[in-house]
């Protein structure tokens, strides 16, 4: 009886007994069945986001390529001169084509701004062409049916436009980078947008990363966490980093636009005497750095909580103060989650639309900010602004911005990824 007694519970897992014979073999193929089922799913899942992302990206592609009918407003074979086209034209003879068929004031404008004795051939044709022959776009396809249904595409433009110019065209070109915003679309570029998103991204790191380490420092390395205030400011700091960002944007217009307009405009410098409000880089980097602020206090936490004691103790033990042990030991062995958060936060504060529309972004401009009290766009407002445009050309023009958009992050990204490494390799040598 005894021994059946033992039989059985060495049989039964529920009694804490290994389990023996079949029994096992049965649980082993058990759970490698359900392991392999968990695998499947997760693979899925990933394939899942891969498709996903690949999709989101050929469908970027797709519209920043593709054939484009143009219609001139002029001929430009009716402003050849003795035969000569306008292609092959002289600056000498370029410059009484432009004076003939602008206005006077328009000519003393661009005179005024740059005399045409100092301009290049190519800047008065690339001036004719804009103001005089004035190209328009009046359709435009994408990438993939202008490679596999061309003979349509070039019957379409045949039938509905007689007489444009029909082309492949790419919308992401030098020229759209250098130059500046302009309601038409084949003239318009985003490099106000550019300079914008890069100076309040400059800002937002320079304000919240320093924040962010130190508040995250106090927290792991002397705040006592069985207090009730400290229990607060951390429950405070994770409810935060949800909350949504025109949230944030209400928060700036309220701070920084409004009560601290003085300062944010820039008035402090000049005595008060201008004619700029709160709307600025500063404003918008100051609000995209408190939104970015939990994450990095969060994350930055968590890499310091995962230095080994050890370290510490072993600090202490060569006589170091406790900021010294920080200073030279923990904060270095940290840096490489640190920076890895820092990259994430960035990423998300870099596409932010909502809290610079409400702190004031400019969905309109065409004067380059040069410095943080300037107005501002960035390229999300600028990607925004077309998109809500019905012509199809402005769609295309947004999916070039798009692409600009993802090749800043991707730099931003690598240049956090590479100091990264660079403390890896150092901690490691050290």
């Amino acid at each position: 009886m005894m021994a059946l007694q033992s039989s059985q519970r060495a049989s039964d897992p529920a009694a804490g007994f290994m389990p023996s014979g079949e029994t096992y073999h049965g649980q082993v193929r058990t759970r490698r069945r359900r392991g392999r089922v968990w695998a499947l799913i997760f693979q899925a899942a990933m394939l899942s986001g891969v498709i996903a992302l690949c999709a989101l990206l050929l469908s970027i592609v797709n519209r920043s390529f593709g054939y484009v009918a143009i219609v001139n407003e002029i001929d430009p074979a009716e402003l050849a001169v003795d035969g000569v086209p306008l292609n092959e034209l002289p600056k000498e003879k370029l410059v009484p084509i432009l004076e003939a068929n602008i206005s006077s004031g328009l000519m003393r404008r661009y005179e005024h701004d740059m005399p045409f004795a100092e301009r290049s051939r190519e800047n008065v044709h690339g001036l004719i062409l804009e103001r005089v022959v004035e190209p328009q776009v009046e359709a435009s396809w994408g990438l993939f049916d202008s490679v596999f249904a061309r003979g349509s595409i070039m019957a379409e433009a045949e039938e509905r436009f007689p007489g444009s110019e029909v082309y492949f065209r790419s919308w992401l070109t030098a020229s759209f980078i250098s130059k500046s915003q302009s309601s038409e679309p084949l003239r318009t570029g985003v490099r106000t947008a550019i300079f914008g998103s890069l100076w309040v991204v400059f800002i937002t790191i320079v304000f919240s990363f320093p924040v962010g380490v130190g508040a995250a420092i106090y927290l792991e390395e002397y705040a006592h966490k069985e207090r009730f205030l400290n229990r607060l400011i951390q429950t405070n700091i994770n409810n935060l980093a949800g909350v949504p960002s025109i949230i944030y944007g209400m928060l700036g217009l309220a701070i920084f636009v409004r009560i601290m307009e003085f300062v944010t405009s820039g008035a402090f410098l000049s005595g008060g005497d201008t004619t700029a409000n709160g709307r600025t880089i500063i404003s918008a980097g100051l609000t995209l750095g408190l939104l970015i602020l939990p994450l990095i206090i969060i994350n930055g936490q968590e890499a310091i909580r995962a230095v080994p004691s050890s370290l510490r103790q072993a600090g202490f033990g060569l006589g170091a103060t406790h900021w010294q042990v920080i200073w030279h030991h923990v904060l270095p062995s940290a840096m490489p989650g640190v920076l890895t958060g820092t990259i994430l936060a960035v990423s998300r504060a870099i596409g932010e639309t909502a809290p610079l529309v409400v702190v004031g972004a400019s969905t309109f401009i065409a004067m380059d900010p040069n410095g943080p009290f300037s107005k501002f766009t960035v390229l999300p407002i600028q990607i925004y602004q077309w998109t809500s445009r019905p012509q199809d050309e402005f769609r295309n023009l947004a999916a070039a911005a798009i692409l600009v958009l993802l090749v800043i992050l991707l730099a931003l990204n690598a240049s956090a990824v590479l100091l990264r490494n660079r403390f890896n390799r150092n901690r490691a040598n050290a």
